[in-house]
């Protein structure tokens, strides 16, 4: 559970609870980007010849108007912000309460071609303990000269440890309890270099405390630190085609990050990690969209625990319990079909497939982890889905919440 996208994975927002202010003339909610809602000017006045008032509306009135209107076109704002938020349950971590306060805004108004950038507050607390706090974001330049994303969060939670490799996490006897705290900052600044690319440096620090071991947690551990500190820079690579980012119907995306945790930086030991995202999009037959998507995540060196490569988020090996499989190398790929069934609806449906291995000389077929899964498709916004996915495994099922597709 190392990345935020895992709070929706675990049903955080869902369902939806809209938190409207109590202020007479405040607008309503509409999304513009990933897990981000904002407000738009949509309060009607009611005017007299001797007085003017804002008419009031309910909170259920208010909720009804906008998912009836949520895909409808909005007129675009100099800064549109709003708060979602929303109860989860997970038998892990327990009842709890999500919010998010996020702003869309433009470093340029007037080129209509510049995308919009985006910020996104998150917060989570629940009954077990599960506490978290976050900031992420990416802002585009004028003219796309550069582009900077942006994430910052820490949590602390009760979680499960398998070990660090295949034989270890494949048995179940070996689930261990334990509590873990993470501190994280990443940046990433590129610049254009041509109509679909960017490159530039990216930097990352990682802090990582566990606590409250339990079962075979200890064992398991077999004497790695239980604090652990990681400071990684970089150079990425992007090359994106798609037509729409959250939503693609065609194009190619390509994300190539080469990073280096040395000692000089304050690291225990020096190793490397090399990422590559490669993903596709094509139109089928009406209403149908073919996505497919080759992940890989490759380490050399002393990888410390908390940083090995694993299977299992809200996009990847959905289904999977986050961190179960995990060792220096990951390979995973999926292949997706997204139809569009009646008006706002539509279905996916996903075959999958993962392995974890220390080194290529240890691939084995039988290693090889199977998924698929199906899912839910609401058109919360022209081109925006809201998802509600079932993925299942060779160890169990999963059902994930989330905006946007997958990948």
């Amino acid at each position: 559970m190392d990345n935020p996208k895992t709070l929706l994975r675990r049903g955080l927002f869902g369902p939806l609870v809209a938190v409207a202010l109590a202020l007479p003339a405040h607008p309503l909610w509409t999304q513009t980007n990933d897990t981000t809602l904002v407000a738009t000017a949509d309060t009607t006045i009611a005017v007299s010849d001797t007085a003017t008032a804002p008419q009031k509306h309910g909170l259920v009135a208010r909720l009804m108007r906008y998912f009836a209107e949520s895909d409808k076109p909005k007129a675009n704002k100099k800064i549109d912000f709003g708060i979602i938020g929303g109860p989860h349950y997970d038998t892990d971590t327990g009842l709890g309460l999500g919010l998010v306060a996020s702003a869309t805004y433009s470093a340029d108004r007037t080129d209509s071609l510049l995308e919009r950038s985006n910020a996104s507050l998150y917060s989570d607390v629940t009954t077990k303990a599960f506490l978290m706090i976050g900031l992420r974001g990416n802002h585009f330049f004028p003219h796309r000269r550069f582009r900077l994303d942006y994430r910052l969060y820490v949590y602390t939670f009760p979680s499960y440890l398998w070990g660090f490799s295949y034989p270890q996490s494949d048995d179940d006897n070996n689930k261990s309890k334990y509590s873990r705290t993470k501190f994280e900052v990443m940046t990433r600044l590129l610049a254009r270099l041509d109509r679909y690319s960017y490159l530039g440096p990216i930097i990352r620090y990682q802090y990582v405390h566990a606590y409250k071991l339990k079962d075979r947690a200890p064992q398991l551990l077999a004497g790695r630190p239980m604090t652990v500190t990681d400071v990684g820079v970089g150079l990425s690579y992007t090359l994106d085609s798609r037509d729409f980012i959250l939503n693609a119907s065609r194009g190619w995306f390509l994300q190539l990050d080469l990073m280096s945790s040395p000692t000089f930086l304050g690291n225990n030991n020096t190793y490397y990690s090399a990422e590559m995202q490669l993903a596709t999009y094509h139109k089928a037959w009406r209403g149908a969209i073919i996505a497919a998507e080759l992940h890989t995540r490759q380490c050399a060196g002393e990888v410390p625990w908390p940083m090995l490569s694993d299977v299992g988020s809200s996009n990847r090996m959905r289904g999977y319990y986050e961190g179960r499989y995990r060792d220096k190398n990951v390979i995973d790929a999926q292949i997706e079909l997204r139809q569009h069934i009646w008006h706002r609806n539509g279905i996916a449906l996903w075959v999958g497939a993962a392995e974890v291995f220390p080194r290529y000389s240890e691939l084995r077929f039988r290693r090889i982890l199977p998924n698929a899964g199906v899912g839910y498709r609401w058109q919360f916004k022209k081109g925006v889905n809201v998802r509600l996915d079932y993925g299942f495994g060779r160890n169990g099922a999963g059902v994930i919440f989330n905006i946007n597709e997958a990948f």
